[in-house]
């Protein structure tokens, strides 16, 4: 059995994966991608050798996806669904469904594209270097026999993987980095927390989401909570959760039945507190309306979280080289070198900072002030967690090669400061969502898409 960590990865995928359409010359040219026929496949004879044109199921903008894409998808989605044991939806429900994602992940993927958004195969391969370790292998090639011997498509599996680095960088670059978030609305959110009692409480959730487009007439605002109704009068009739919200939800986690995994009560936007509070663990909510569209949440489990919590924190200072185009990993790589071995020489390092990072931080000699679980990137806090304090280390990251110096550490109870910026966080990671779908949305409203699913059949 392929271990648990990589399973929960590969079913992940499939809600927000890349598509694998091939650039078409012009929006109404099909391509000419042929199979040949297996009653022919005996037949010799090119010219009396029968084969089927693969059709178009979609046009989007210069792209199209084809049927034998579509259909490819689907195999893969229902084999992940049967593994996880989800009751499937309707054929032609799912097949629906993994269109729209597929069209989206298109779409995302010519923005990419058009903005300069793109990993090369070094960033790829550091990625999935990082996957296999997480994954307790010692090396590439035996993750790569264990995708294999679990009848995972390796070069489909890198793509994917491609994909994933690229929306994560899109999304940060179109929606995290332009969120703001006052003080006014940490302190309502404090308080709504404090009113209704969820201060250390911890939900599994699963849910629904019907997405209402930006703009959207009356009549379409409707219908999407009409479908909505509909899914949860389906669930009040008995139908299993998962299997509804594999067939209805437009959540990118919707071919995972909806789940959401466990939240803290920090991370669940008031609108969805309010009414956690007044169902039990097994039960469903009424429809609930946002700026994203109509949400049905269902409650899995419940627990306490209210142990004291003790964080230990570091106090460190950085220097950041950016990799890019006219900065290659190897020269960022060997920069980051020469900056270390002048400050072991005796350079300050604060002033070596001021004068090469590419951070924020810089002006300030590079300091980070201090630091809390989960601030930094992963590799970044691994490395730096390794580190003793005055040690130095590099270490590569999704932005380029740091030189990390520890200064102080600490153990702390969660004061007032770590609760605002919790706060902070938790705000953040619910507007950040909402802006994402707003995102996606504008995103569908100015491209050119053509359906033709039924045509293809």
């Amino acid at each position: 059995m392929m271990r648990i960590k990589i399973l929960m990865l590969w079913c992940a995928l499939f809600t927000v994966q890349a598509a694998y359409g091939v650039n078409a010359p012009s929006a109404k040219v099909t391509k000419n991608i042929t199979k040949p026929d297996p009653q022919q496949s005996n037949n010799p004879d090119p010219q009396t050798q029968a084969v089927k044109i693969d059709a178009v199921v979609a046009v989007v903008n210069d792209d199209v996806i084809t049927r034998y894409e579509l259909e490819d998808r689907v195999r893969e989605v229902v084999r992940q669904l049967r593994k996880q044991e989800t009751p499937l939806p309707a054929a032609d429900v799912l097949e629906k469904q993994i269109l729209e994602r597929m069209i989206t992940d298109m779409l995302q993927e010519q923005f990419a594209r058009e903005s300069g958004v793109r990993v090369d195969d070094t960033q790829l391969n550091l990625a999935i270097t990082r996957i296999a370790q997480q994954n307790d292998f010692p090396s590439l090639a035996e993750f790569r026999a264990k995708l294999e011997a679990d009848g995972v498509d390796y070069k489909k599996f890198r793509e994917e993987i491609r994909g994933e680095i690229i929306a994560t960088r899109l999304r940060e670059r179109e929606v995290e980095s332009k969120l703001v978030i006052s003080e006014g609305e940490v302190d309502n959110y404090l308080a709504n927390k404090a009113r209704i009692g969820s201060a250390g409480e911890e939900f599994h959730l699963a849910h629904i989401l019907v997405v209402v487009p930006e703009q959207a007439s009356a009549e379409k605002i409707q219908a999407a909570r009409e479908r909505t109704e509909q899914a949860l009068s389906k669930l009040k009739g008995g139908a299993d959760f998962a299997q509804v919200a594999a067939g209805v939800s437009d959540a990118k986690d919707a071919l995972k039945g909806g789940d959401l995994g466990w939240r803290s009560g920090d991370s669940i936007p008031p609108l969805f507190m309010n009414e956690l509070q007044n169902i039990k663990p097994g039960q469903t909510s009424a429809v609930l309306r946002s700026p994203s569209g109509f949400h049905i949440l269902k409650l899995v489990e419940k627990r306490s979280g209210n142990a004291p919590v003790v964080i230990t924190q570091t106090h460190a200072r950085h220097i950041l080289i950016k990799t890019s185009e006219i900065m290659p990993e190897a020269e960022a790589k060997k920069r980051i070198t020469e900056i270390q071995q002048r400050i072991e020489a005796g350079a300050d390092f604060a002033e070596q900072a001021k004068r090469y990072s590419q951070d924020g931080s810089a002006q300030q000699g590079g300091d980070l002030d201090w630091l809390s679980p989960g601030q930094t990137v992963p590799e970044f806090e691994e490395a730096m967690n390794k580190l003793q304090v005055g040690q130095m280390g590099a270490v590569q990251s999704q932005f380029g090669w740091h030189l990390i110096q520890v200064l102080e550490r600490r153990s702390t109870d969660v004061s007032e400061k770590q609760k605002r910026q919790r706060a902070r966080i938790a705000i953040g990671t619910f507007k950040s969502d909402e802006l994402y779908q707003d995102w996606l949305r504008q995103l569908r409203d100015r491209a050119f898409i053509e359906y033709r699913l039924e045509e293809s059949k």
